[in-house]
């Protein structure tokens, strides 16, 4: 195929400076019969152009002008063989029975058809392939609606999933994303579980955190949102998502099935915020350590000036929402109750994970108030032990502080028990070092910790200072003494400090009353030999 500058100067050659056809076609190259098509189209369209009117000149110039081009209308395709297109239908007809039996993840791509193509021996290129497959599978592309919101009307909500570090474990834990449709505010918050209890407490956190309710939120068909398909289109809620609803004043509404892009703000903010705070930080010493990192890490994202919002930042248009948004209400108490007997290990027994309570409670009935994060134990109304959730099954959470009666009865049982395996490293290597042979003594030391509120770093601080003192065997007697020696030491000190606060008041009351006589420096010396 001949250039636009090559059909020029055979042009102007000709037209102009006179040659022949077969000395411009010897001097470019060309073949003579190209030189003269190209010369008889041009004189052909500059006649038609000198005798059309004014209506049809812009047809006529674009053909004087046109590039020249090959006419491969009748040319016959040599790779691409019926056979070759059958075998793309039945594959695509395979795509399609996948998605009809929901297996959307697992068909067929562009690049894997053109694959078991080559496998079969079609000699056949990869773009080849892709445009066979665009035409023959006919996917038109969808043509979306630019929607406009008002202040305070529309927010989306989502979950994500994040895989981060948790005091050095790898754990995965569940991304509750919103986002604002008339400003694109995100917030964000991490949890373990995609629960109601998760999904009641997100919102009540969200709430909380902008001043306010939107009054209108958009769900897909998550399970905590949506109970069950009411027909072909209709979808009933969740008793959760009516509680919230009902609570804080809100509207709600759902997007059609694999319509993500209905609620296309926070399709993209799950990825978004998920890749700009963790991508270069994963590791926390806990949960409440990463979720104060997200939320530092969404304020940041909402103060950047938006240039689809003319420049504004997220930040600034919830400020101007807030006038439009439904009044904050208290925050929404987001708990279960259940009622639990205490079992012969003073146990309960809450989705197959075991939580200790004291031992005098073995037996007895007491309540459950279940969090997202945390379970709160009560007998009448009394709390009596707090444990952080567990997630995984048959696990067990146990406070050695609960078993110290038992255990002083039978100290044999401490060595080799779940409550020892889960106390604080620190005085498990206590335990073994110096109360092998005492369990009994170290039973003591737990309940005067517990009493006197004494952490284990007191305790170490305690024990290093014995050894550097005496070499002998440590006792709990020799630590309590230590750590009540510091704790007298404080308190004089502290008396100290309030003696002389009263002997320099004294020292200025003497020295005002001195000055009233004529012999004060004797009596200045008299009062410091008082003093």
């Amino acid at each position: 195929m001949k250039n636009l500058k090559d059909k020029q100067e055979i042009i102007i050659r000709y037209m102009n400076k006179g040659d022949s056809i077969r000395k411009i076609a010897r001097e470019m190259g060309i073949n003579r019969k190209t030189v003269n098509r190209y010369i008889d189209r041009y004189s052909i369209a500059q006649q038609a152009l000198l005798a059309s009117g004014v209506s049809k000149s812009e047809e006529h110039i674009e053909s004087l002008i046109a590039t020249p081009k090959y006419d491969s209308s009748n040319r016959s395709r040599r790779k691409v063989t019926e056979e070759v297109i059958e075998k793309i239908k039945g594959y695509l007809d395979l795509n399609r029975e996948k998605r009809s039996l929901g297996q959307r993840k697992q068909q067929l791509k562009k690049i894997d058809i053109f694959e078991l193509l080559k496998k079969d021996g079609f000699n056949i290129g990869y773009t080849t392939t892709c445009n066979l497959i665009n035409k023959i599978d006919e996917i038109g592309r969808e043509a979306f609606i630019k929607q406009s919101y008002n202040l305070g009307e529309v927010c989306e909500f989502d979950w994500g999933e994040v895989k981060i570090f948790i005091n050095n474990a790898l754990e995965t834990y569940q991304l509750a994303v919103f986002t604002s449709a008339a400003g694109n505010y995100r917030y964000t918050r991490l949890f373990k579980k995609q629960d109601t209890l998760s999904f009641q407490q997100s919102h009540a956190y969200f709430f909380d955190k902008i001043g306010g309710v939107y009054k209108e939120m958009v769900y897909d068909n998550m399970r905590v949102a949506v109970k069950k398909f009411v027909g072909r289109h209709e979808k009933e809620a969740t008793e959760g998502l009516l509680k919230l609803s009902l609570y804080y004043g809100f509207d709600f509404r759902f997007c059609n099935v694999r319509k993500g892009n209905e609620k296309g703000h926070v399709e993209r903010s799950v990825e978004y915020v998920r890749r700009k705070a963790f991508s270069m930080n994963d590791r926390f010493a806990s949960i409440d350590e990463a979720n104060h990192y997200l939320e530092e890490v969404c304020d940041n994202l909402n103060r950047k000036p938006q240039l689809e919002k003319e420049g504004q930042s997220a930040l600034e248009i919830l400020k101007r929402e807030t006038a439009y948004l439904l009044p904050q209400k208290p925050f929404f108490e987001c708990a279960e109750l259940e009622c639990l007997k205490v079992g012969n290990y003073s146990t309960v027994s809450y989705k197959t994970c075991h939580y200790s309570v004291p031992e005098e409670y073995v037996g007895k009935m007491v309540t459950a108030k279940v969090y997202p994060q945390k379970i709160v134990l009560s007998h009448n109304d009394t709390n009596i032990c707090t444990h952080d959730r567990l997630f995984a099954f048959h696990k067990w959470a146990i406070n050695i502080e609960h078993y110290t009666k038992t255990l002083k009865r039978k100290p044999g049982a401490l060595h080799g028990s779940l409550a020892m395996k889960q106390l604080d490293e620190s005085m498990q290597m206590i335990f073994k070092k110096h109360y092998l042979d005492d369990p009994k003594d170290f039973i003591e030391l737990l309940e005067y910790m517990k009493e006197t509120a004494t952490d284990a770093g007191e305790i170490k601080s305690a024990i290093s200072k014995l050894n550097v003192m005496d070499r002998c065997k440590i006792t709990t007697d020799k630590i309590k003494l230590i750590c009540q020696r510091k704790h007298m030491i404080k308190g004089t000190r502290q008396l100290e400090t309030s003696n002389c606060e009263i002997e320099n008041n004294c020292r200025s009351q003497l020295l005002s009353i001195t000055s009233l006589f004529n012999n004060s420096e004797n009596l200045n010396n008299k009062m410091e030999n008082v003093i």
